[in-house]
């Protein structure tokens, strides 16, 4: 996708929940992740309780978040490949360091059966597609009247300044409002 417009349009579409470019933006990007998350899983101790499945929805859970309230500008694929692929290494540092916390230290565990790999096919599954798409609308769903009405004035291409030109507010307090709801909804719905 190297059209500029192009990938606007598809950033837009993801913003307005269109189910059709929620699976193409998985599709495009979640071998990327991947790829990436198994580089930073070198630890095989951490290998066997983190997939690179794992770390690439919640990575796209995140995504999706931040996608619904507008909060990312990005002009080009490579922009969000980035991003993505910076996500990616952050959460698996987080993982590992949530299992080398003391009470679940992986470091402590024995290795039942070394010989054994698990392999996980490199197609994105229509699982995953179904799942973004639903976490979304679940997403949606959480939000107040006036919280999806920011996103919907996001969705629509407006910036924050012009929504506060319209809502006689500022455009840092409205776009704060609105990632307080998305992190409050995170947090009811258990995404990571």
């Amino acid at each position: 996708m190297s059209n500029g417009t192009q990938f606007r349009e598809l950033i837009q579409r993801v913003r307005e929940g269109d189910a059709a470019a929620t699976a193409e933006c998985v599709r495009l990007y979640e071998p990327e992740i991947r790829r990436a998350a198994r580089v930073r899983l070198s630890d095989p101790r951490l290998r066997r309780i983190v997939d690179s499945v794992d770390i690439c929805q919640s990575v796209f859970g995140r995504f999706f978040l931040h996608a619904a309230n507008g909060s990312l500008d990005l002009d080009q694929p490579e922009q969000l490949l980035a991003m993505l692929v910076t996500m990616t290494r952050n959460r698996v540092t987080d993982m590992a360091r949530e299992q080398t916390a003391q009470k679940r230290d992986i470091r402590r565990q024995t290795e039942l059966n070394s010989g054994i790999q698990r392999l996980a096919d490199k197609t994105p599954g229509p699982g995953s597609e179904v799942a973004a798409a639903e976490l979304l609308l679940r997403v949606r769903e959480q939000l107040t009247a006036d919280e999806r009405d920011l996103v919907e004035r996001r969705q629509a291409g407006k910036t924050w300044q012009q929504i506060a030109e319209e809502l006689d507010g500022s455009p840092a307090a409205l776009r704060k409002k609105l990632e307080r709801a998305l992190e409050r909804v995170r947090l009811e719905l258990g995404v990571e």
